[in-house]
Formats: C-alpha cells, structure tokens, sequence
C-alpha cells in the first residue's frame, strides 16, 4: 500500500468539479446568508457573536486532539486581545495565551502571507515550553530527522495500528515550500473555501511538526475561510463541527491519505460538514441572537437609559441569583431611589416583571 505522498503524481491533488459545484454553490450561499443577518447585529452584538464563535474554535479545536482548555480562560484572553469590555476578567495560561494568539493571527491576519517563519512563530506559540506532555519536542522548527518515522496510531502497546506514516522528516523543508508556494499562488483559480479542504488535507498529510499538526491545519484552513469572507469576524465554529463528527473526519483523513491524488470524497466531507457548520451557527449564537431581538423589540419603544441598558445586558448575559432593586444600585453604580425609579419603568413598559415576594425580597426577571 502507498500513502498518498508516496504517489508519482504527488502533490498534483485533483477534484471532481462538476461532483463538488452543487455542494459549494449550496455552502457559499449558506455562508452569505448568514454574514448578511450578523451584519444587521450592530458593532457590540457581531464582536460578542465572534468572541463566542472564536472560544469555541480554539476550545474544540483542541478538543479534537484530546486537549481539554479552559472556557473561560480562553474567552477572557480572546477578548482582552481584542480589547472588548466583557469577558476578560479572568488570568490564562500560557499554553491558553498560545493557542489564541495562534488562532487569532490566522484569523485576523488572513490577509498576510503564510510563510515558514509564521508557521514556526504558531508552532512556538502552541508549545511555549518546549514540551508535548512529559515530552520535550523541537517548538518552533520541523521534526528533526533523528525523531524517527512520524505515524499515526493507535491501539495499546504491542497491538498498534498504524493508520498513517508521514513523509521522512529530510523531504520536510521542500514538500513544506511546495505547499505555501500553492497556497499564496493560484488566489484567483480556486474557490478559497475549496481551498481551505484541500489545504486542510495536504498540511496536515506533511505533519511537518513533532506536535501540534492537527491544530495547524485547521488554523490555516479557518485562514482560508477567512479570506473567503474577507471578514476578521468570525460566526461560526469548523472546530466544533468536526469535533461533533470527529469520527468521520479522522475516517476520512485515513481513506484519502491512503487513497490517490483524485480528494473528491474528502472535498465531499469538508464541504459538507462546512455547511453544517454555518447550519449550526444560530444554535452556537443563540444566545447573542436572543439578546438582538430583545433589543429590536425594546428599541422599537422608547429608548432606555444607560443604567438600564447596562443592567439589561447583564441579564441577558446570564445574571446569577436574582435582581433585586438593592442589586441592581450596584449593577448601574446609582441611588436605590433611582435604581427603584428605573425598575418601575422597566416593568411598566413590559421589559421586567416582578416575581412573588413583596416586600424586601422583591426580585425582578426579564419578561
């Protein structure tokens, strides 16, 4: 059996086109659509849609490698990184802090060339401290040649099964040139979301690095993605819905690095479980969705003051416990008196309503 590199005509990746047409003409609308309704959001609803939809890339991306991190940590570092107001109050670590800048940098800097030392500076990020593990690895170069044959296995010791051997490490630096010389060539010939398949694919088929591969390669394609859009936000999550179907992607990983240079069949995926991807995105931003109606519905009134609005937002962002009116002083920094008058308000124009109580315990809850 020959792996896929090992083929004459490798690296020539070929496609069926008029087998992938419906497929991508079905995404790309599916993508428009959904760019266009966040774009009605408003500045402060679109950063907090992308900050949720970047957490969950960075947090299933790896995932997928059986790395659980931090939802908080990564949020907060996402978002102080960005310099939005919420959601960064919360210390990460620094392998939190690496894969961010990792993500961050391919996402919001689509537009920057790819080059080894870019590759190398995300690699370096992904392991700031030299180590897969227990395992000290090269961060921040290729696999060495003394690393030995790089396979993919599983299975306990003595009963492995190898699914798949990369290239040796000396055709490294080479396959690596072919491959961004691709990539940066050839903008205008390619769809860049059929693009972000076949990349996807081919670098994680190099697995240039000790570790890491898998995660870079859905970097560089989310990068791909990005310039499809031409667009630094980010509304839907390919790391959540391969995770959701990891399964089939590592299947289907197997079948094509095991099968011909003709990826039609892993294209077919790819594409497939991007639309369900943006599919999905409402379900992902269902929570942000919820806020925008809310504030179409109360603005389409009178428009309320800023303590309102800020208190509001609060609840909409999931306020632990109940409000009370003593609460609500602190929340908007004011006098219990206002903070009364502001609560009566809310309630007389439907937006909150008071729970059973009276009395001192009077609580309050969105309508």
């Amino acid at each position: 059996m020959k792996y896929i590199h090992e083929r004459s005509d490798w690296p020539n990746l070929t496609w069926n086109d008029r087998k992938l047409l419906p497929l991508l003409t079905d995404v790309r609308h599916r993508q428009g659509v959904l760019l266009g309704r966040m774009e009605g959001l408003g500045f402060q609803l679109r950063s907090e849609a992308s900050l949720t939809m970047l957490t969950a890339d960075v947090i299933k991306s790896s995932a997928i490698e059986g790395e659980m991190l931090d939802a908080k940590q990564v949020r907060s570092s996402i978002a102080r990184r960005l310099g939005l107001d919420f959601g960064s109050e919360i210390q990460a670590s620094r392998d939190v802090e690496g894969v961010v800048e990792m993500m961050l940098d391919a996402t919001r800097k689509y537009a920057e060339a790819l080059t080894t030392e870019r590759l190398f500076s995300w690699h370096a990020s992904l392991f700031p401290a030299g180590r897969s593990g227990m395992r000290k690895i090269v961060a921040g170069g290729w696999r060495p040649v003394g690393a030995g044959p790089m396979q993919v296995v599983s299975g306990p010791l003595g009963w492995e099964r190898v699914h798949y051997e990369a290239p040796a490490a000396d055709r490294i630096p080479r396959e690596v040139a072919a491959f961004l010389s691709w990539f940066e060539g050839n903008k205008k010939e390619i769809d860049p979301v059929l693009k972000a398949g076949i990349a996807h694919l081919w670098f994680v088929t190099l697995h240039p690095f000790e570790d890491g591969n898998g995660r870079i390669s859905r970097a560089i394609a989310d990068m791909a993605l990005a310039r499809a859009e031409g667009t630094v936000e980010r509304f839907y999550s390919m790391s959540s819905q391969i995770e959701s179907e990891k399964k089939q992607y590592y299947m289907n990983l197997e079948q094509s690095q095991k099968g011909g240079t003709d990826i039609t069949s892993w294209l077919e995926w790819f594409l497939g479980c991007f639309g369900r991807a943006v599919a999905g995105a409402e379900e992902g931003l269902a929570a942000v969705l919820k806020k925008a109606r809310t504030w179409e519905r109360i603005n389409a009134q009178v428009p309320v003051n800023e303590r309102q609005r800020q208190v509001l937002n609060r609840l909409l962002d999931g306020f632990e416990g109940k409000l009370t009116s003593s609460k609500y002083a602190k929340l908007a920094k004011c006098s219990s008196d206002t903070a009364l008058r502001d609560v009566n308000a809310l309630i007389e124009r439907g937006i909150l309503v008071r729970d059973e109580g009276g009395g001192r315990s009077t609580n309050y809850r969105l309508a």
